[in-house]
């Protein structure tokens, strides 16, 4: 049986926030949330501010895609080593740089192109940046799960918020203020030149410890079986075979493996946990105009509020789970993000009242940003320390696409039912996860235990 897990002091708690590994991650929050808006909604400004068609400019909505598919390609960032780069920074240093690379590379591609005559190599320069982006977040999280143990994940989870709002708030109002003192092709440049925070990060802080790739096929049962059976084949086709049996089946077998018949429920669980605010976001800022509040007021609270709350909510779960451990703050957390919805049917009946949009955005956001970093911490005690990158990516995608596929069906729901009943079904839809999120945290072989409690 799995040691009790011992409760830190408040103190303790809050030191964990002082150690490099966790502070580290701000600056990879950052770089990570950088690119997120320059290839969508300050894009779209751009676009339809230079005279693109609106039909055209909801295509580039489909480069949001690969941050949901971004699974596919994680065992080759897991696992294939860079030439040069991984020899002299490491595999996650080195795939990180690379993306940053791309990112760098695409922003500086937009930046000197007329975006009305040359609509498909702004598409083409776009999907470089959302593809080095997914790239680095594949690798950033790889890198933070290696970095430190589980028992400050969720505080490293939190400053990593903290640091990709930061990088939202520049690719957003940044890049818009830049653009209107300026131009869009100096809004861009300076963004690519931000991007050298994270490059900085990368080149400073070292490689996290982990065995080298040819350790970790050789320590794989499967990989062993697969050379003993291809005896006499040609080497090239004997290492590719080991190489992706390494690297795309054993993470899949390795997760079902450990945990057994509890697999699929934890699967379940990932799916279900952000079903609730995911379902709803589609319909927040259309709730908002309906009910008559103006661009500037709704910009004021979402941002002045929002943000703050969500940066706060994070640090409180880093906080919380540093100090009661993981299981307690994962119901706590899908809880607090179901019942916030009701919030917003509150907001519906009520009308157009602004003490009570700031309520709505207040705990919304906060109960989001607390949830956010338990649940990602809970993630990476999932994730095995063998293949961070490829089971992590998974996780990460199933955790977004149940919702972002049923938020589509907002509209229909609003039409029939009306508001207050639209965010009243949305809070419902919480009740799994936590259902789910009682069972597991009662689970002892689920939970990991705080490193302060190992022998």
């Amino acid at each position: 049986m799995p040691t009790p897990p011992v409760q830190r002091s408040w103190q303790d708690a809050l030191a964990i926030y002082l150690r490099a590994p966790v502070i580290t991650m701000l600056f990879l929050g950052f770089s990570a949330g950088l690119p997120f808006l320059l290839v969508f909604s300050t894009l779209s400004a751009w676009l339809r501010s230079d005279g693109v068609e609106v039909a055209a400019i909801g295509f580039f909505a489909w480069i949001g895609m690969l941050y949901s598919i971004k699974f596919f390609w994680a065992p080759v960032v897991d696992r294939l080593p860079l030439p040069l780069l991984t020899r002299r920074l490491g595999q996650r240093r080195g795939w990180m740089l690379l993306a940053q690379a791309m990112i760098v590379a695409g922003l500086v591609g937009l930046a000197g192109i007329d975006p009305l005559g040359q609509l498909p190599l702004v598409a083409a320069f776009a999907l470089l940046v959302a593809f080095g982006s997914a790239t680095q977040d594949i690798a950033i999280d790889a890198f933070r799960i290696e970095s430190a143990p589980e028992d400050i994940q969720a505080a490293m989870a939190s400053t990593y918020i903290i640091g990709y709002r930061g990088g939202l708030l520049a690719a957003g109002a940044g890049a818009l203020y830049v653009a209107s003192w300026l131009s869009w092709e100096a809004a861009y440049l300076t963004m690519a030149a931000l991007v050298g925070i994270g490059i900085i990060t990368v080149l400073v802080r070292p490689e996290p410890e982990r065995l080298s790739l040819s350790t970790q096929l050789i320590h794989e049962p499967r990989v062993r079986a697969f050379l003993r059976s291809s005896r006499g084949r040609p080497k090239p086709l004997r290492r590719l075979g080991a190489w992706v049996i390494g690297a795309i089946v054993c993470p899949f077998t390795d997760f079902f493996t450990r945990y057994r018949h509890k697999a699929l429920w934890l699967l379940l669980f990932v799916a279900v946990f952000r079903i609730s605010d995911l379902a709803m976001a589609s319909m927040a800022n259309p709730l908002y105009i309906d009910l008559g509040f103006s661009l500037q007021e709704i910009a004021n609270v979402t941002n002045a509020f929002g943000i703050a709350m969500s940066i706060g909510g994070g640090m409180l779960g880093g906080l919380l789970v540093a100090r009661y451990g993981i299981g307690p703050l994962l119901v706590l957390g899908a809880t607090a993000a179901a019942l916030t919805n009701l919030l917003f049917s509150a907001l519906a009946l009520t009308g157009q009242s602004l003490p009570m949009l700031v309520m709505a955005i207040v705990g919304d956001n906060l109960a989001n940003g607390l949830a956010s970093a338990v649940f990602i911490a809970f993630l990476s005690s999932l994730t095995s320390r063998a293949y961070t990158a490829t089971q992590y990516a998974l996780f990460s995608s199933l955790m977004t696409l149940p919702g972002k596929f049923l938020s589509g069906f907002g509209g229909l729901v609003v039409e029939v039912e009306g508001y207050a009943t639209f965010f009243l079904i949305s809070a419902v839809m919480g009740i799994p996860a936590v259902l789910l999120a009682l069972w597991i945290s009662r689970d002892r072989e689920l939970m990991p235990v705080p490193e302060a409690s190992r022998a």
